[in-house]
């Protein structure tokens, strides 16, 4: 049945449409990146709403592993969890990491702040910076918020903070 299931469909096309099945049992998990090269290695990157554990990794791989014909195509396979370097790249991803801090660079600027909040259309970010006083001499303290859509953004990186 699985065979001629999958008969006409391309190698990319059958990793895709089991890998959505495994990540529709598992609602809290999302795809990050898929790439398939050449000699049909597949490397899938991950994440979560609450983060992702080995497990997660182990359950999808083996989902996989258990769904495609290794004698139709054989494969090796990859499936891990975006790292805490890696640049954000959906809007799933920033709303999950609402409270922390980013360094997002634009075109011709960089930012460094909290994310306070993330819709479906921008992110809001928020920082302190010390600058002189509009009276008087020496410098204050002061709170800036910067509201940023997500087409301006070239990159954005949470930063671990200790």
């Amino acid at each position: 049945m699985r065979a001629s299931f999958y008969k006409n469909m391309t190698f990319k096309d059958k990793v895709i449409k089991v890998l959505n099945k495994s990540l529709e049992e598992k609602p809290e998990l999302f795809l990050i990146d898929i790439v398939i090269t050449e000699n049909f290695k597949i490397i899938i990157t991950i994440d979560g709403d609450n983060g992702v554990i080995l497990q997660n990794c182990i359950d999808i791989s083996r989902s996989i592993e258990d769904n495609l014909d290794r004698e139709e195509q054989d494969f090796t396979l990859e499936v891990a969890s975006a790292g805490v370097s890696s640049p954000l790249k959906l809007i799933r991803q920033y709303k999950k990491n609402v409270g922390r801090t980013l360094i997002v660079k634009l075109e011709n600027e960089k930012f460094e702040g909290k994310l306070i909040e993330a819709n479906e259309k921008f992110i809001i970010l928020t920082w302190e910076t010390r600058e002189s006083k509009k009276i008087g001499k020496g410098k204050e303290t002061v709170q800036k918020t910067k509201e940023i859509p997500y087409n301006e953004i070239i990159e954005a990186i949470v930063t671990i903070t200790f």
